[in-house]
Formats: structure tokens, C-alpha cells, sequence
């Protein structure tokens, strides 16, 4: 059908058969444009910008065969080897690394972070805030150390002294990695030779801020690794990240067992806390995830004061830690080590403990009001147990008035422990724009394409594409000028988040 018959059956339908037929004619044409416009900038930025060379490695080695605590999954080293062979290629790397919470991709990010250094090149990970930069920094240091490899950490908290000291080793090139927050954006941080960029929950740092990061060696642009442990659906980031290498570790480690998650109505708090007790006395330990700090007049939450002495009454027989985002870092991160050292058995907590916080003992995750959280962010709390060897758990509390989307957000994650699956239906209940912050990117200002329904179309759509662009990389053939013309004559507003990632 030709797009002047699909508009003319759009408007005027002469049966539902021609009117699916236009449907799928104009929805194909709209996401084949978007999708042949990103990998032809990604073609092309393979092109244009040359990447340093990190072929030899030396340490990584040693680090397989005498250091390395655990096997890596296959997931995880085919991950690596697409790493490595963009590191060959001598051009740059923009690769998207996802990986569902506990998938490890952190190990992944310190091997990459090795190559660079066996190849002369220092390379830095860059966290959103200072609980998850600290434990990055800890986990890695172990590592590094082990090596003789030199790593520093730089945060909003790092004194005077010690960044001076720490800003002369990076100029020098006498510190090989850096893990740190927003800081390593200071004017002031220079490197010798930045070869690695890494960004963790990358969706949560600005354009302007990646873009710095590039700028921090004039010379060759660094490599660039971002990271995200909330799983895109594959329609989103076909779009969003369509000019992207996109690589995906979808195995968990051995050993770790699956989150039993269970739905809980506040009429049974009695129960779970005695579930909650039990766990304790076997030694392990207890998150309770309030969604407010302050009460709101209009709004019935549980406030997270009121909560946290609810939980001291019902439990006063042992220690708890409280978190949220109103607490000087200092303060924060006293109350987590009292907990990582198990000086207190329970965590009460807004959602600032939702990335990246990893205490092995702790096998419970209570979420209250449960139906206030969006599905991507339940998953993410509940990621923050099942990280040790003992059976964990999440528990959903709700009250008994809940909305159709609300049953359905808990009735999946009761369901399912799969963040991709859990991705999909998130799309399909919040729609493209809501789910990552997309509204102002403007590649989503699709006119009859729906993202969270025409996966199909865009996978076609996308393979079209590609085989043209396989054939006539510069669409330069006569019979594909027009499209040619077309592609040149979009608007800007479409962003190139390969220039920003």
C-alpha cells in the first residue's frame, strides 16, 4: 500500500482490514525514518571519532588466574569480549551496558577499567550519589589493591587535604582509576590520560554533565561505558538508544536464589512482623522502605518518623538504623556501616537506599505503601536483597483500596523476578514519555507509532534499515535519494545521545 492510499483508508477506511493495512504501513514508515536516522549517526560517529587502542592486557590476566573470587557468568564474559573488541578497533566506544539488579555488572566495569590501565590509560566511574560511589570504591579497591593498581574516590565529602593530594597523582598519571559523584566534574579534576569513562545509573546524570566528562581529555575522546541497572524495554531502547552498542548481561551468578515476593495487606502486619522477627533470630537482617519523609496533609502515607518508631516499638529488643535523603552524607553513612557491621538488625528508610546499596546479610525487604512506587522502583528495592547465599524476601504492604494499575504493579512483581518483562509492562501502564524522562528528548514525538505497542513493527522497521544501509551506507544510490532527502530534512529536535552518552 502506498502512503497516499494509507492516508486516504486512514481517513476514510473502505473495510477494518485495509484500515489494519494503513495502520501498519504509516507506523512502519514513521519508525523506519527514526530508526534509519539513529545508525546512520552511529555509523558515522564510528567514522569521525578515533578511541585509543587497549590491546594488551597483562593485568587482567593475573586478575583471571589468581584473583578473580568467583566465575564469571556467560553473560558476563560475553559482555567483556564486546568491550574488548571495541577497545581493538581504534575507534571510540559508546557502549549501553544493561543488567538487572545483582547481574554484576560493576566486576564488568572493573575489568574494563583494567584494560585501560594495562594500556597506559586512566579511567574513571562516575555514581549518583555518595552511598553507591563508596561502595563502588570499596568493592573495587579490593581489587586494585590486590593488583598494585593505584585507585582513588572522590565525593562531596573528600576533604581539602585530600584532594589536592589526589588531583597531583591524577595530573601526574600516578592514579590509574577514580571513583566518584558529581565532583569529578570540577574544572579543577584533570587526568593525564583519560582513556575510560563509566557512568553508573546514567539515566540520573544531566547531558551537560556527560558531556564534561568527555572534555576532561582534549587530546582523544575517552572511550565511553554507561551502565543502568533499570532495565529499558527493548522498543525503548531501540529508539532512545538505537544509535548505541547495546550490550545486556541477562544471567544471575550462581548460587543466588530467586526473591520470593509476596503481597501483604496491613491487616497482617502482625504476621509479618513475627516473619520479620524470625528472620532476625537466624541472623539476618531487615529493610523497612517508607515513601515519605514528612507527613503530607492531602496524602495518607506513613510518615517515615512515625514508622520508624511504630518499628522501635515492635521491636525493642533490637538496634535499627533510619536513612533518608534530608541526612548529611556523614550522618548516612555512619547509620549504613552500623548496619553492613550488623550493629543494627533493622533499616528503616526512604528510597535513597533504592541503587546500588549491597549488604549480603540483608535478607528482607519490607515495602510500605508498596502502591505509591512506580514498578521500575519496586524492583529496584527488592533488588536490594537476595545478594548473599540465604533465601530472601520481599514483602508488599498495601491497604485494601487499590487502583486497577496499582493491583496490576503488584500482582507482577508477585509474579515475576524478570526486570525486562517488568520493563515492558511498566511501559505499557506509564507510557514512553513518563518512563525514563523522555518527554524532552523529542525522539518520541512519534505522530501514530505507539512504542509500548508496535514492538513488532519497530523491530521490522529497524532490520529494514540496517539491511539498507548494509547495501548503501551513504544512500547515495538514485533509488535512494529520496529517502536520503527525507532523512537530511528532519528536524534537530531528534537528540543524538550518542554525542551526550
Amino acid at each position: 500500500m502506498g502512503k497516499a492510499d494509507a492516508l486516504q483508508q486512514i481517513h476514510f477506511p473502505q473495510s477494518p482490514e485495509l484500515l489494519q493495512a494503513a495502520r501498519f504501513r504509516l507506523k512502519f514508515e514513521e519508525l523506519f525514518y527514526v530508526q534509519l536516522k539513529l545508525l546512520r549517526q552511529r555509523d558515522q560517529r564510528k567514522v569521525e571519532l578515533a578511541g585509543q587502542i587497549f590491546r594488551e592486557v597483562p593485568s587482567l590476566v593475573d586478575f583471571y588466574k589468581n584473583h578473580l573470587p568467583f566465575d564469571l557468568t556467560g553473560a558476563q564474559k560475553r559482555v567483556i569480549h564486546d568491550i574488548y573488541k571495541d577497545f581493538c578497533a581504534g575507534k571510540q566506544m559508546n557502549r549501553l551496558l544493561q543488567g538487572d539488579v545483582g547481574s554484576g555488572k560493576t566486576i564488568v566495569a572493573f575489568i574494563a577499567m583494567l584494560m585501560a590501565a594495562d594500556n597506559g590509560a586512566q579511567s574513571c566511574l562516575m555514581a549518583p550519589t555518595e552511598i553507591l560511589a563508596d561502595q563502588h570504591y570499596v568493592g573495587l579497591k579490593a581489587y586494585a589493591d590486590q593488583l598494585g593498581i593505584s585507585i582513588g574516590k572522590l565525593t562531596g565529602s573528600t576533604r581539602t587535604a585530600e584532594r589536592r593530594v589526589l588531583h597531583e597523582a591524577l595530573r601526574a598519571g600516578q592514579m590509574h582509576m577514580l571513583v566518584g559523584t558529581h565532583a569529578l566534574l570540577e574544572d579543577v579534576v584533570q587526568f593525564r590520560n583519560l582513556g575510560l569513562t563509566i557512568m553508573d545509573e546514567q539515566h540520573r546524570f544531566g547531558v551537560a554533565q556527560r558531556s564534561k566528562l568527555w572534555q576532561k581529555n582534549p587530546h582523544v575522546i575517552p572511550h565511553v561505558l554507561v551502565m543502568t541497572a533499570t532495565p529499558i524495554p527493548r522498543t525503548l531502547a531501540m529508539t532512545l538508544y538505537g544509535d548505541l552498542d547495546v550490550s545486556v548481561i541477562d544471567e544471575l551468578p550462581a548460587g543466588r536464589k530467586p526473591i520470593v515476593t509476596v503481597h501483604r495487606y496491613d491487616a497482617n502486619r502482625l504476621k509479618v512482623f513475627q516473619f520479620l522477627r524470625d528472620q532476625i533470630n537466624l541472623g539476618r537482617q531487615v529493610y523497612i522502605v517508607y515513601p515519605l519523609i514528612e507527613e503530607s496533609e492531602t496524602l495518607d502515607y506513613k510518615d517515615l518518623t512515625d514508622g520508624y518508631e511504630s518499628v522501635a516499638r515492635a521491636f525493642p529488643e533490637f538496634q535499627i538504623s533510619i536513612v533518608h535523603g534530608r541526612m548529611r552524607a556523614e550522618e548516612k553513612d555512619f547509620e549504613m556501616q552500623r548496619f553492613i557491621k550488623k550493629e543494627t538488625q533493622i533499616m528503616v528508610a526512604t528510597t535513597v537506599i533504592e541503587v546500588g546499596v549491597n549488604v549480603p546479610n540483608a535478607s528482607v525487604m519490607v515495602i510500605e505503601s508498596s502502591e505509591r512506587f512506580g514498578l521500575s522502583q519496586l524492583h529496584q528495592l527488592r533488588g536490594r536483597v537476595g545478594r548473599g547465599a540465604d533465601q530472601s524476601y520481599c514483602i508488599l504492604m498495601s491497604g485494601y483500596k487499590l487502583s486497577k494499575d496499582s493491583r496490576t504493579r503488584l500482582e507482577t512483581m508477585v509474579r515475576t523476578n524478570n526486570g525486562f518483562e517488568i520493563a515492558d509492562i511498566d511501559l505499557k501502564l506509564r507510557g514512553p514519555g513518563d518512563l525514563m524522562g523522555t518527554q524532552q528528548s523529542g525522539v518520541l514525538d512519534l505522530l501514530i507509532a505507539d512504542l509500548a505497542k508496535d514492538g513488532r513493527i519497530l523491530s521490522e522497521s529497524r532490520a529494514a534499515a540496517q539491511q539498507l544501509l548494509s547495501e548503501d551506507p551513504s544512500l547515495s544510490r538514485p533509488q535512494n535519494l529520496n529517502i536520503r532527502r527525507h532523512i537530511e530534512s528532519l528536524p534537530a529536535t531528534a537528540v543524538n545521545w550518542s554525542r551526550i552518552s
